[in-house]
């Protein structure tokens, strides 16, 4: 555990690549076997569930340290994270308690999943009994491990990139032998990463190729625009669907198997062939019967169906789950992400020309003689139920994670509103003792009525001038929130609106965020909750907003 307290002080803390990447390898080529294979489950999102929750971890903290539960509460506010809260207020072991052994990281976490049933007696004395033993660098890990809440600053290719140097595989092997439906209980460390598979996972998918966004000039440089293949950007849930051993699988960009969420696709397990592997777009569609031709639905659609273990015949009728198909991995049970996308493209068209079901669809070929009739056309991409344009060149080979040159996502411009922050509360991580998590509203009348939550978009140091105006300017206090002046407009950006019966306004925003400080605006200048409304009335009818004047 000192061991991975040491790596984890190293990602959490550093800002240079090179230095987190240095510590990866640094771990991967001293940590026992078993804790590499946690480290890697870790890293690519299998985190332990919470076997113990909040309120009962903090009357065991507040118990040890004997301190009364308001004060524990304003602790938790100053500090901003639940396990670093506890870790500083929890003790140092003393020389009574100094632990006769060093544990490891994958006897802890194998403890946590032995205990997860086990009654709360069993669970305070194996917590307690080990906060006694670590220090606070190791607390906070620990916390953060049985909380549920562990997440660092890593991405996994880094992880790949720091283990392809140890193990002397590569990287795009690695990031396909960690994918899939493994259990770091019974995996071996040599096993996961050989170059063959021992293991015959069926259900194992490929890891994502990911585009990088068109900036500034780089259209103008991608040369002839016949030599790349434009689609529209579909809005849902990047996955890839899998047919081997007759047997269908369905798996979502993070990596969460969602068969079983879909019963949809059971309709097309037998027409798919053996051994294919389909990466798509998981998306709420309706395919009138009078054309055949897919209408993508609003996101909203499909989150009405994300998460729930039951399906209701009422939710398959009014948010019905398609599959559109982008790219084509895996054919007769060969690997063929080397082939050209041109190549790979035609294998696709016959496959889904022969399954021919109105749930699996093929992402049509956007066709253009230049770049400025495709520039035309992307204006159009909200009519198309789309994001904007993606640009993949026609001879590009399937890669690994986000690489820069053959693949692009021209997206359109995001819808934006102006709108005041009325609430503040405090972040997470490097952020937890700044304000940088804000609430804001629209003018309904004399009223202001808030609308949605934004945390990213703004500076360190416009950040920083924001939590000071916070400090200087609160009004009223509820347990980490503050109410603000409203003095501060900001404009919001965002993908999508819809109607949600959760939120006062009326409106739900698909990925808001803080576009810029319009320090130009005075409060009585930001938008109204009719502009709101107007804007999602045109978005959900046409598609289009150029003309709503926000």
């Amino acid at each position: 555990m000192e061991q991975f307290a040491e790596l984890v002080g190293i990602l959490g803390t550093s800002t240079k690549t090179n230095a987190k990447l240095d510590a990866l390898q640094q771990f991967f080529a001293s940590a026992p076997d078993k804790d590499k294979v946690w480290v890697i489950a870790i890293f690519s999102g299998r985190r332990p569930k919470r076997i113990v929750n909040s309120t009962i971890l903090q009357n065991w903290c507040i118990e040890i340290v004997n301190i009364e539960p308001w004060l524990f509460v304003e602790c938790y506010h100053t500090v901003g994270d639940l396990g670093e809260t506890m870790a500083l207020l929890l003790p140092e072991p003393s020389d009574a308690d100094l632990r006769t052994a060093d544990q490891t990281l994958s006897w802890y976490l194998e403890t946590f999943i032995r205990i997860e049933k086990a009654d709360e007696a069993t669970k305070k004395e194996f917590v307690t009994s080990s906060w006694r033993q670590l220090n606070q660098t190791e607390k906070f890990v620990f916390n953060k491990l049985i909380t549920g809440n562990f997440r660092i600053g890593v991405s996994q290719t880094m992880m790949v990139n720091a283990l392809s140097k140890i193990v002397a595989v590569s990287p795009s092997v690695i990031a396909h032998r960690i994918s899939g439906n493994w259990d770091p209980m019974t995996t071996d460390f040599d096993n996961l990463l050989s170059e063959t598979d021992v293991s015959a996972d069926f259900s194992k998918p490929y890891p994502f190729y990911l585009a990088y966004a068109v900036e500034g000039t780089e259209l103008e440089n991608l040369g002839d625009v016949h030599e790349w293949q434009a689609e529209w950007k579909w809005d849902g849930i990047r996955g890839q669907m899998i047919k081997r051993n007759d047997e269908l699988f369905v798996w979502s960009r993070g990596e969460e198997l969602m068969t079983d969420k879909f019963p949809e696709y059971d309709a097309i397990k037998d027409l798919l062939p053996q051994g294919v592997v389909i990466d798509g777009e998981i998306i709420s569609l309706s395919v009138p019967a009078e054309t055949g031709i897919f209408k993508p639905l609003p996101f909203a659609a499909l989150q009405t169906r994300i998460g729930r273990k039951t399906i209701t015949k009422k939710q398959l009728t009014e948010a019905p789950v398609g599959f559109i198909a982008y790219d084509l991995l895996e054919y007769q049970h060969q690997d063929i992400r080397n082939s050209s996308l041109e190549d790979r493209r035609k294998l696709l068209e016959v496959i889904i020309r022969e399954v021919n079901h109105p749930v699996m669809h093929i992402s049509p070929v956007v066709t253009a003689n230049s770049w400025d009739e495709l520039r035309e056309i992307r204006t159009g991409s909200r009519d198309m139920g789309s994001e904007g344009i993606m640009l993949k060149r026609k001879n590009s080979i399937y890669q690994t994670g986000r690489k820069r040159g053959d693949w692009w996502k021209w997206k359109i411009d995001p819808l934006t509103i102006d709108a005041v922050m009325i609430y503040a509360q405090k972040g997470s991580g490097r952020r937890s003792n700044l304000y940088t998590d804000y609430t804001f509203a629209v003018r309904d009348g004399d009223k202001l009525v808030s609308f949605t939550k934004a945390y990213s978009g703004l500076t360190d140091k416009e950040f920083a001038q924001v939590d000071s105006f916070v400090k200087r300017n609160s009004i009223e206090k509820f347990g980490p929130v503050r109410t603000v002046k409203p003095e501060l407009v900001f404009e919001i950006a965002f993908e999508g609106i819809a109607a949600s019966n959760r939120h006062k306004s009326g409106v739900a925003l698909r990925f808001p965020r803080m576009s810029r400080w319009r320090q130009d605006k005075k409060p009585d200048e930001i938008n109204t909750l009719d502009d709101l409304k107007e804007l999602l009335n045109t978005y959900n009818q046409t598609g289009k907003t150029g003309d709503v004047n926000l």
